[in-house]
C-alpha cells in the first residue's frame, strides 16, 4: 500500500509539471496596459490627421496676412542696404542646420503643443507694439517668435528644441535697431582706421590716419560707415554659430568662437581695406573701386571663416582630453598591485 500511494503522489507531481509547461506553452492573451511608446505612436498618427494641415495653413496665413508689410520691409533693406545684403543666405542656412541635426530629430511626442501659444502671444504683442511705435525691429522679430510658436504647436515641446538652433539663426537676416547700428558704427570706423593704417606702414606704405582718413600718398581712402565692419561683425557672428551649431564639441569651443567674433571681424575688415590701399598703389583707382565693392565681397567673407577654423582647430590642438585612469606602479609593463 505505502508504494502505490508514492506512485500516485509522483504522478499527480507529473501531472502538474506538464500543466504549467503546456500552459507556458501556449499563454491566454492579456490586455497589456498602455505603454509610453503606443502613446507616442498614438500621438504621432493623430498628428497625421487633416486638422494638423489646416491648422498649419491657417497658421502661415495669419502670418502672411499680419506681417506682409514686415515682410516688404525687410526685403528692401536685404536690396538697399549693403550690411544685410546676406539676408537672402539665412533662411537657407537655417535649414541646413536641420538637415545636419536630423540624427538627433526626437520625433513627434506629443501635438498640439499647446505652449506654443506663449510663442504667438508674444509675436501678436511685438507686432502691435512696432507698428504703433513706428519701431521696425519689433515687427521683424515678431516674425522670428512666430516661426518658433508654429514649429511648436505643429510638431511638438521636443522638436521646438531640437529646430531652436535654426530658428534662432534667423536673428541674423534682421537689420539691427538704428540706435545700436550708430552706436557700433562709430567705434569699428576709428578702430578699422587705424588698424590699416598700421598694416600699410607695416607693408612699407607712407599711410598717415587722420579721423576717419588714411593718407596714402597722392590717394586718400576715407573709412566710411559702409566700411565700418558693421557687415564684417555680423557676418562673423552668423559664422561663429554655424560652427558652434555643426561643428563644436563642447562648450569650451564655443565660448572660444564667441570670443573670436569681434577680433576676426576687425581683421577681415582690415584686410578689404589694406587691399584696397595696396590696389591704389600699385593700380587703378577704378581696380581699386571695383575691387572695395565687388570682389572683396566674394574675398573677405572665406578669408574671416579660414580665420575662425583656424582659431577652433588652435584651440583642440592646445587642449587635449585624457581619460582618468587608476594609478599603478608598474613594472616591465605589469600592474604590481592587482587589487587597486
Amino acid at each position: 500500500m505505502p508504494k502505490r500511494t508514492h506512485r500516485s503522489r509522483r504522478s499527480k507531481a507529473t501531472a502538474s509539471v506538464n500543466g504549467v509547461l503546456a500552459a507556458n506553452r501556449h499563454p491566454e492573451p492579456r490586455v497589456l496596459p498602455a505603454t509610453p511608446a503606443s502613446r507616442t505612436t498614438a500621438t504621432a498618427e493623430s498628428a497625421s490627421r487633416p486638422e494638423r494641415w489646416i491648422a498649419a495653413i491657417a497658421l502661415c496665413a495669419v502670418f502672411a496676412w499680419a506681417n506682409w508689410s514686415g515682410l516688404k520691409a525687410l526685403v528692401a533693406a536685404w536690396e538697399n542696404e549693403p550690411d544685410y545684403s546676406h539676408g537672402y543666405l539665412v533662411p537657407p542656412i537655417a535649414l541646413l542646420f536641420l538637415w545636419f541635426r536630423r540624427d538627433r530629430f526626437p520625433g513627434i511626442h506629443r501635438v498640439p503643443g499647446w505652449g506654443g501659444l506663449s510663442l504667438i502671444g508674444l509675436s501678436i504683442l511685438l507686432t502691435v507694439a512696432g507698428k504703433q511705435y513706428f519701431l521696425n525691429p519689433f515687427v521683424h522679430w515678431s516674425m522670428i517668435a512666430w516661426v518658433g510658436g508654429t514649429v511648436w504647436i505643429l510638431a511638438g515641446r521636443r522638436i521646438f528644441w531640437w529646430a531652436l538652433p535654426a530658428i534662432a539663426f534667423l536673428i541674423f537676416m534682421v537689420p539691427l535697431p538704428y540706435r545700436i547700428e550708430g552706436m557700433l558704427g562709430w567705434p569699428l570706423q576709428r578702430i578699422a582706421t587705424y588698424i590699416s593704417s598700421w598694416s600699410l606702414q607695416l607693408l612699407g606704405q607712407p599711410a598717415i590716419a587722420e579721423g576717419n582718413t588714411i593718407f596714402l600718398g597722392e590717394n586718400q581712402l576715407e573709412v566710411a560707415h559702409a566700411c565700418s565692419g558693421l557687415r564684417m561683425l555680423v557676418m562673423v557672428a552668423a559664422l561663429a554659430m554655424a560652427f558652434a551649431v555643426l561643428g563644436c564639441r563642447n562648450w569650451r569651443e564655443r565660448v572660444v568662437l564667441i570670443l573670436c567674433i569681434v577680433p576676426v571681424a576687425l581683421i577681415a575688415n582690415s584686410v578689404r581695406i589694406v587691399a584696397t590701399g595696396m590696389a591704389y598703389q600699385y593700380l587703378s583707382g577704378e581696380a581699386s573701386k571695383a575691387f572695395s565693392h565687388d570682389l572683396a565681397g566674394y574675398i573677405v567673407p572665406p578669408v574671416a571663416a579660414l580665420m575662425m577654423l583656424a582659431a577652433l582647430i588652435y584651440f583642440r590642438r592646445l587642449i587635449v582630453e585624457t581619460e582618468e585612469t587608476p594609478f599603478c606602479a608598474v613594472r616591465h609593463g605589469e600592474p604590481l598591485s592587482k587589487g587597486i
